[in-house]
Parts: C-alpha cells; structure tokens; sequence
C-alpha cells in the first residue's frame, strides 16, 4: 500500500478558513502544530476522497494510526507526528480521537439532532484546540472554553459547506430533526438556491453556534502564552463574523467565506484586542469586526 499522502487534495494550512500556526504561534511551537496539521489533513482528504471505496478509506486511515503509533514508518505524517509527540511528551490521543471522526466521516452520513453532531464535534474539533492548548503547557482548565469554540468553527464550516457536503459527498452534517422541523429533507440542499424555509433551518443553527461563540469568548483571557491568547482572539473574531455573514447570506448560493483580506484585517483587529486586554485588563475598549463587507 502506497503512503497516503498521494490521495491530498492539494489543500494547505494557508487554504483555511481560520489561522492555522500563524506568526503568532511562536517559533518553538510551530513545527508540533503543523505536524499535527498535517497529519490530520491527510487524515480529513483520505475520508472526503470522491472515489476512494470505504473500506480502502477506512484501511488507510489504520495504516495512519499504525504509523503514529510506532506500529510501521508507512505513513510518513504519522511518524512525524509521533517523533513530535515523544519529544514534548505529549499522548497521541488527540490525534486518535480526530481519526475516529474521519472513521466516522466515512460510514455516518446523517446527524439526528444537536446533541448527536456535538458530539460528533467533540472527536472532529475539540481535539485539535486541546493539542494546541497542550503544546503550549496551558492546563486542562482551559478546555471547555476551547471545546466550545472548536465545535462552533465546525459547525459554522458545516454550514458554510452543507450544499458541497451533500453534493459531492451525500453527508449531511445538518440535523435531520432541524430540518423536519420546517418540513424539509436533505434534498432542499441540492436546490440551486435555499428556499425560506431552508433559510430558516440553517439560520436556526446559526443561533445556537453564536451561543457556543458566547461560551467560548473568554477563552483567550484564559491562556497564559500571550501569543496563543492573540491567535485564538483572532479566531474568535473571526468565527464571529463569519456568523454575522451566514445570518444574511445563503450559503446555498452565496458566497459565505471571508477573502484573505477580509480574513487578515479581523485577525488583526483580534489580537490587537487580546493584546489591549492583557496590557491594560477590563478597562481596555472592546473591539469587534465590521458587520458588513467580506
């Protein structure tokens, strides 16, 4: 069996919707997280691979976990990360739990309601926040602000992405009981525009994201690395608009992602805010991005 890697959708860290080990992270941090990043990109493209056949999905995604956990040096993603992690002393377990949610990506195609995508969420995002939150050294104190913005930055790409999903791949990260509610099924999300209705389901969501983001905006108060503190205030920011877009656009039709510029400017504006509030504590102005423009 070839290394997986071959089966990459071309894909990189600077293609995502959120900072991933930007220069904020410092030096000494950004190889671990973009080890792990990588590795779970080649993790995530294998599951969303178009042709590949499930068992051959699920077999490489095996061989990925063998390789990081010291089984063979098959996959050249996972031995990386396994080197990272004996040098920092960290568990592969975070990495673990993100290839059962790709196991999962490949032979569960519907959610049920919110509880069960949460819960989805806690092995697909939550994970990826708490490795970053490790190779830091920041306690576990931290983790449930991080796993509430985590699960918010996934559900806001489900629904951002919830047309393509259902197009390209027949999953349907939408709740089915959401979209009973306003008597749909998952066919409205092949219509070349949202009808009300579904406008009104996916706008539901958006709701109960936002509150996730409220949960999750002390979270970079909380970190004690000042720079991580500046990336996830970024972050936050940036989920935040993203909502503000997706309560008016139709991500159906519409374009529903921020342009790098867009992107560039919020994050900026975010750990300036960070910045402002450890230097100078609740008294600091409080900064927000711009609702409109993208």
């Amino acid at each position: 069996m070839t290394a997986s890697a071959e089966f990459r959708s071309g894909k990189g860290s600077h293609d995502e919707n959120f900072p991933v080990a930007s220069v904020l992270v410092r030096k000494r941090h950004r190889p671990a997280v973009l080890a792990f990043y990588e590795f779970v990109r080649v993790a995530d493209d294998i599951a969303d691979h178009a042709s590949m056949k499930p068992e051959d999905k699920l077999a490489r995604l095996d061989k990925l976990e063998a390789s990081l956990l010291g089984k063979d040096d098959a996959e050249p993603q996972g031995v990386s990360l396994r080197n990272v992690l004996r040098e920092r002393s960290l568990s592969p377990v975070h990495a673990q739990h993100l290839l059962q949610a790709f196991r999962q990506d490949v032979t569960k195609l519907r959610y049920k309601d919110w509880d069960d995508l949460i819960e989805y969420c806690r092995f697909s995002a939550m994970p990826v926040g708490r490795f970053v939150c490790d190779v830091h050294g920041e306690p576990q104190s931290v983790w449930p602000a991080n796993d509430a913005l985590c699960a918010a930055l996934q559900i806001i790409n489900h629904i951002q992405d919830c047309a393509k999903d259902y197009r390209d791949l027949d999953r349907v990260y939408i709740p089915q009981d959401a979209l009973a509610a306003d008597r749909l099924d998952v066919t409205a999300l092949g219509d070349a525009r949202a009808s009300q209705a579904l406008l009104h389901c996916l706008r539901g969501l958006v709701e109960r994201t936002a509150a996730l983001l409220e949960e999750s905006r002390p979270f970079a108060l909380q970190i004690n690395d000042a720079r991580l503190a500046m990336e996830v205030a970024a972050i936050q920011m940036l989920a935040e608009r993203l909502i503000e877009v997706l309560r008016v656009r139709d991500p159906v039709s519409e374009r529903v992602h921020l342009s790098k510029a867009a992107m560039l400017g919020i994050a900026f504006k975010g750990a300036a805010w960070a910045s402002m509030r450890r230097l100078f504590g609740p008294a600091a102005p409080s900064v927000r991005a711009p609702v409109r423009g993208s």
